[in-house]
């Protein structure tokens, strides 16, 4: 008999449960050679009471499942239909993401080259996707999630994972953390199918799907030097912009809504990119304020909170990038002056002085947001946004003291992780000594903000509450032109 025709007649099954025992005879008693996972490939190669004798190639061993336990498929060009539907029902069942890559895989061997549509690859991609969270949407089942992920590689679906320390207020590090993502192998099977060649054409909803599948901000490599990351930035820019050229159809708005807050969210961090490369910000971070706010609010999914908050957080940290800095009347100025390579330097000056008097001056690696200085009337405090990494904005205020200007960073949290930003929002009257900040972060998902009350002199938060109107001194002194542009207010 041929080769050929030997694997003709080979007969496949896909376990369809999970923690299978392999074991060493048919009976129910018999001691287990392995434990299997659903979605493992094995080849039957016979029946005996109810069992299936089956090897796992992978495992390299053999023995019996019940029949109950495993689902023998053909691979054949008549076995396509059948697989497909099977498939199309596990795309959108959460847990069976490893059993529906093992449908995809099958489906993939039984039609021909010439006949595969972008669907299949669309639901090998959200699958996937779907089960590199699995240990966040599945929680306690994390063993089952791990050889879930290991089934899949079976079928060449391919996981990265990222090691990055979130640099910390004040150049410290921050707690270790973990990203793992799919490599994105099929969603660039989907933007490749375009009609060229003769394929089939992907829909506008799967290339969006794809294009926010490989657009991911969590996704990029945090050991890329800032040139290479900026790069992929400007890369993921584009892959988003081709959405709005090729498609002709409304999407659906949530996939709509999805993509203008992926775009905000990557605008915003080229403007970081471009103002560490000399270059203007100002065009492209008033486009990402422009995406946030053609976010639909009354459509966002359940889901969707969190990317929400994240885009904002990204734009509020930028937005003043998108502002020029205009002439000013008040008593306290900054001025900005390059220092050692990659530096801005920061010079805190007296424009009434006689001559003209440098009270302080700090440099800084980060980005610094000139538009933003805003000082006290009396002349006593002046405070400033900075961004020394790509998410994260910090407040630096100067503030007058017996024995000089000192300055301080308020952070947005105190661990110095993930996402955020603080903002200034108003000055008291110089009597009372006051400052308002407004501090929001997200991290493990979560979104904190807070509106604050602090003591100029000390920065000492005096009160603070979720809600602005639940403190007076914001319906006192909040400034106007903070409350119009603000992203905190959303």
């Amino acid at each position: 008999m041929s080769t050929t025709a030997a694997a003709a007649m080979t007969m496949l099954a896909i376990i369809a449960q999970d923690q299978v025992a392999l074991r060493a005879t048919p009976a129910t008693t018999s001691s287990a050679n392995a434990q299997l996972w659903q979605g493992e490939l094995v080849e039957v190669r016979g029946r005996h009471l109810g069992q299936l004798q089956v090897y796992d190639h992978r495992l390299e061993r053999a023995g019996y499942v019940r029949e109950t336990e495993a689902r023998v498929i053909g691979t054949g060009t008549d076995d396509a239909p059948q697989l497909l539907a099977v498939l199309r029902f596990l795309r959108d069942t959460p847990g069976a993401e490893s059993l529906g890559i093992a449908y995809a895989a099958a489906y993939l061997k039984a039609t021909p080259a010439a006949g595969i549509t972008p669907e299949v690859f669309d639901a090998l991609g959200v699958m996937a996707e779907r089960l590199e969270r699995g240990a966040a949407l599945r929680p306690g089942k994390i063993d089952a999630v791990a050889a879930h992920r290991e089934v899949a590689t079976q079928y060449g679906v391919k996981f990265v994972s990222y090691t990055s320390a979130q640099p910390a207020g004040g150049g410290a590090s921050g707690a270790e953390s973990v990203q793992l993502c799919y490599d994105g192998d099929a969603f660039r099977r989907v933007l490749g199918m375009d009609g060229t060649g003769g394929s089939a054409v992907a829909t506008p909803e799967q290339r969006a799907r794809a294009v926010l599948a490989l657009s991911r901000p969590e996704c990029i490599d945090p050991t890329l030097s800032p040139g290479a990351r900026a790069s992929v930035n400007e890369e993921n820019e584009k892959l988003l912009d081709q959405i709005d050229a090729a498609s002709g159809a409304p999407l659906e708005p949530a996939l709509d809504n999805r993509l203008h807050m992926r775009r905000a969210a990557t605008l915003a961090a080229i403007a970081f990119d471009r103002y560490r490369a000399q270059q203007s910000s100002q065009d492209v971070a008033q486009r990402a304020i422009d995406e946030l706010a053609a976010v639909d609010k009354s459509q966002l999914q359940e889901g969707d909170s969190a990317d929400y908050a994240q885009a904002a957080i990204r734009v509020g940290v930028v937005r003043w990038a998108a502002q020029t800095a205009a002439a000013t009347t008040a008593r306290l100025q900054v001025q900005l002056q390059p220092g050692e390579a990659g530096q801005t330097c920061v010079r805190l000056s007296d424009r009434f002085a006689k001559t003209p008097a440098t009270l302080a001056e700090h440099c800084t690696y980060g980005a610094v947001w000139a538009a933003s200085a805003r000082a006290m009337p009396e002349g006593r405090a002046l405070a400033l946004s900075v961004e020394p990494v790509d998410g994260w904005g910090e407040l630096w205020i100067w503030h007058q003291e017996p024995d000089g200007w000192k300055l301080d960073v308020v952070t947005p949290e105190s661990s110095g992780t993930g996402l955020g930003y603080v903002e200034w929002a108003g000055w008291s009257p110089a009597s009372r000594g006051k400052v308002l900040i407004v501090r929001e972060t997200i991290a493990g998902g979560r979104v904190k903000r807070r509106f604050e009350v602090l003591r100029t002199d000390t920065l000492v938060t005096e009160k603070s509450a979720g809600d602005p109107g639940q403190l007076a001194a914001f319906g006192l002194w909040s400034d106007v032109a903070w409350k119009q542009a603000t992203v905190s207010l959303r």
